[in-house]
């Protein structure tokens, strides 16, 4: 066990504390959404609080972010490293998060199990998330558990316990996740194969999950060399937040990390898609589903940049809430479905505009499909009204407030920027970015866009149990 055994277990008093802060937020809230129609006014939109930080790096290439919020006596950590499946090779698919798994086992001076023990008996919480660009690990405990976090975070990204027990375990872990998740899930496998057909490049084609004879033939030495190359001090960004005192902190920070050797930088990413030249699609006959359900995507440019807010804007107007075009045309007055979303990504690369619906009992596939493109097809020619792109920013707003309302959430937004655009500062000036999108750019974005080369279709319709499990049929530009 060593080190981690110096750590007692302390109560963490600080429940009246956090309350009051969530109030704050609350009244916040309440006062940007009732405020001014008391008045008769046009809605306002007050500038969110705004989140000072420190930016700085260990000689060891540790990006170090601390941003003091004196609110209540907790703090948020985060280790966001800067790998995701986009980092992984063919016949190698699903290591980014089985590592993830991999990080919980123990290193040289915790043992298996203990992370969460000391964590959880300390008055924290915690936990590790995977996606296509970046893999981040986090906590929140109270203020006088700096020291704690510090030392685990740095513990693992040191010495990780890498052996051939704990990646079968783990391995086994991840494939019953895939399974329960996934393959017996209804419309797990549409889901899933929507970036296999929509994208070329492998680094987005292929799932974070993996795929299941890729995780069979990974060996502790192919682990051993992602961890070597890909969890590294100078792959990473560290983001504290909450009741901290920045230069002592950082302090504390070289103390644990300053040792921690750097490695050479990890192999660059190839993120061009390929020109696409017609429409793809997939029929899927899934014995687990109900309804048909209907998946459309189109490629949009990465996150972060203005056509890609503008989708964002596009996303909201088309199925946030029950006042949206898709709930009150498709569910509502044509009734061809009982649920809608839209939905943009802003990956680091080439993102995409998801739009699914399950449809109504009778309904086909078809119609369905043509109400969607009916409502696309209305931007392109209409464009948005002003009422609209005024609500899409409300909601816009509402949940970056709600998403800084804890210590934690400022620390994961800090770090995920930092790793994402090199834009921490993302944290300050997403709003306006989001605000800046007008009627005329979502409309243009919409023709620019939404075309038939750049979209992937997928239909899940139900079948019987001995029904084959899928049947795919390549459109054109397969």
């Amino acid at each position: 066990m060593g080190q981690a055994t110096h750590f007692a277990s302390q109560g963490a008093k600080i429940a009246r504390r956090e309350i009051v802060h969530m109030r704050q937020w609350f009244v916040y809230l309440a006062c940007l959404a009732v405020a001014p129609a008391a008045r008769g006014l046009a809605p306002e939109r007050p500038a969110l609080p705004r989140v000072e930080f420190t930016d700085q790096r260990l000689d060891n290439g540790l990006r170090v972010i601390i941003a003091p919020d004196h609110s209540a006596p907790v703090f948020g950590i985060s280790v966001t490293y800067n790998v995701g499946s986009r980092n992984e090779r063919p016949g190698r698919t699903g290591f980014a998060h089985l590592f993830e798994h991999m990080m919980f086992q123990g290193s040289e001076n915790v043992g298996k199990g203990e992370h969460f023990i000391l964590v959880l008996n300390n008055g924290g919480n915690m936990n590790g998330t995977t996606n296509e660009d970046r893999t981040n690990y986090f906590e929140a405990l109270p203020k006088n558990q700096l020291d704690l976090a510090l030392f685990l975070e740095a513990d693992r990204m040191r010495s990780l316990a890498v052996n051939q027990a704990n990646l079968d375990n783990q391995r086994n872990a991840v494939q019953d996740e895939r399974r329960q998740g996934i393959d017996n899930q209804p419309y797990g496998h549409a889901f899933l194969d929507v970036e296999n057909l929509a994208y070329d490049n492998f680094a987005y084609k292929h799932s974070t999950i993996g795929e299941m004879s890729d995780l069979n033939a990974a060996s502790v030495d192919d682990v051993r060399d992602f961890f070597r190359i890909y969890y590294a001090p100078n792959n990473a960004v560290l983001a504290l937040a909450g009741d901290l005192d920045p230069a002592a902190t950082l302090e504390r920070v070289k103390h644990y990390f300053g040792s921690i050797p750097s490695q050479p930088p990890p192999p660059p990413v190839e993120m061009t898609e390929p020109e696409h030249y017609g429409e793809r699609r997939e029929t899927i006959m899934d014995p687990l589903a109900r309804l048909p359900m209907v998946i459309m995507a189109y490629h949009i440019p990465p996150g972060n940049t203005a056509d890609n807010y503008a989708m964002h804007v596009l996303a909201r107007v088309l199925s946030a809430g029950e006042s949206s075009r898709m709930y009150q045309h498709l569910v509502k007055q044509k009734q061809v479905a009982t649920q809608v979303s839209a939905q943009a990504d802003a990956r680091r690369g080439p993102s995409l505009l998801y739009l699914f619906a399950f449809m109504r009992p009778g309904v086909k596939p078809e119609d369905c499909e043509k109400a969607i493109r009916d409502e696309i097809a209305a931007v392109q020619k209409d464009g948005i009204t002003e009422q609209e792109l005024q609500k899409a920013r409300t909601q816009f707003l509402r949940d970056q407030i709600q998403s800084r309302q804890t210590a934690l959430g400022v620390a994961i937004q800090l770090g995920q920027y930092a790793v994402y655009f090199d834009d921490p500062n993302l944290i300050n000036t997403i709003v306006d970015k989001f605000n800046a999108v007008t009627a005329e750019q979502v409309k243009a974005a919409a023709q620019r866009y939404l075309v038939n080369k750049e979209l992937t279709v997928i239909t899940d319709l139900p079948a019987a149990p001995s029904s084959p499990s899928a049947t795919s049929a390549a459109g054109e530009g397969q």
